[in-house]
């Protein structure tokens, strides 16, 4: 059994715990968070032996071999720093960082290091996203003249939702784009095996203040209840528009938004070449839309027996049986354990997960957008 350890277990702890006792040879030995109180609750809960408040004494654990970083943003760059110098396989949720040059460094600081390292850029696992890279890489969409579309949600529409993703200290200069333009533009560089090169990019603050519940109960749980709130200011996006230029001469825009009311997680990723268009919505992942000129268009769904040989194995259950975000995790972390197995970090091009690389070049596009809407300019992506 590969022994792993979770630092922290917020929202999305749990999501990578459930996704690593799918595979069957994976062992959650620890949990670390925000103090032993904290953890020794919610390891019981989650049936995990050992409750850690201390980083460093969680990298002491005996026969530890990979660690998952799913803490805040802001964490995020020291804590990989941790898990690289202790020599252990890691496995970082998004943002990798919070700045391009931190990125930069943990690139180079994983490489010395010679661990596996992933980053948790999960839209690329779905069949369907991993049939249309494939069928563009086949040459069956023809010359890619754009990509466009969009990543919506209405989870911060009212004054009073609050995260502490607001908190630009906490989140970063930037938080829609950050947030979830950072998957949008991860999936259409994987979809097209195209780079952003150039951003223009305008971004807006829908409340300018928030009303932050005094208790610390964030938008995200699950409880409601009478509150009482603070005036707190917002110096983070709610919205955002980016048009795009490729490295191929291409061209693309998407729209990123937390508070579009009924959009609860809608990525959506159109493609457009010469032989025809491809079409994808998260909220409607088994499908994939063809559109045609000159013949019917077509619905593919996520039968196994009807997708490209090399990507059949994203899809795990006969047609019909829909398969979505939990699956997708399912699949990026069996990709990445198949080379914590075999030791070593694959080729890039025979890479089937997001590795720090990856993480790195969507800190230097969200580095880019952001210097883009300061200035009011075209900026190029500094890689």
């Amino acid at each position: 059994m590969i022994q792993v350890a979770i630092i922290g277990a917020g929202f999305i702890g749990p999501a990578h715990l459930e996704a690593l006792r799918r595979l069957g040879d994976i062992e959650v030995v620890a949990l670390c968070d925000s103090s032993l109180e904290a953890a020794q609750r919610k390891a019981q809960a989650l049936n995990i032996a050992h409750a850690y408040d201390s980083v460093a004494a969680l990298l002491a654990h005996p026969g530890l071999q990979v660690v998952h970083n799913c803490t805040p943003n802001h964490l995020h760059a020291q804590i990989n720093r941790q898990i690289l110098a202790a020599g252990l396989h890691v496995f970082s949720e998004k943002p990798l960082c919070m700045t391009a040059e931190e990125a930069r460094e943990l690139v180079a600081l994983a490489a010395r290091a010679g661990v596996v390292h992933g980053v948790s850029f999960v839209y690329r696992q779905f069949a369907m996203v991993q049939q249309a890279a494939a069928m563009i890489r086949h040459g069956e969409v023809g010359r890619i003249f754009a990509a466009h579309g969009g990543y919506l949600q209405d989870w911060m529409l009212l004054e009073t939702d609050y995260n502490w993703r607001v908190d630009s200290a906490q989140g970063g200069a930037s938080r829609t784009v950050a947030d979830i333009g950072s998957h949008w533009c991860d999936t259409v560089q994987f979809m097209t095996g195209r780079r952003i090169v150039e951003v223009m990019a305008d971004l807006s603050i829908v409340w300018p203040t928030r009303k932050a519940p005094v208790n610390g109960k964030a938008t995200f749980s699950a409880v409601h209840e009478a509150q009482a709130y603070e005036t707190r200011p917002v110096d983070t996006e709610d919205f955002g528009s980016v048009l795009l230029r490729f490295d191929d001469g291409s061209k693309g825009s998407f729209m990123v938004s937390q508070v579009s009311a009924g959009r609860k997680n809608r990525l959506a990723v159109e493609i457009n070449g010469s032989l025809c268009s491809l079409a994808w919505d998260q909220e409607v992942p088994q499908r994939l839309w063809i559109g045609h000129r000159e013949q019917p268009d077509r619905l593919l769904s996520d039968d196994p027996s009807l997708l490209r040989p090399e990507i059949a194995d994203s899809a795990h259950y006969p047609g019909g049986h829909i398969e979505g975000w939990p699956d997708a995790f399912k699949n990026m972390m069996g990709h990445f354990y198949q080379a914590v197995r075999a030791g070593k970090m694959p080729a890039a091009g025979a890479r089937r997960f997001a590795a720090f690389d990856d993480g790195a070049d969507v800190m230097y596009i969200i580095e880019a957008i952001v210097k883009s809407h300061q200035e009011q300019r075209w900026v190029s992506v500094e890689r």
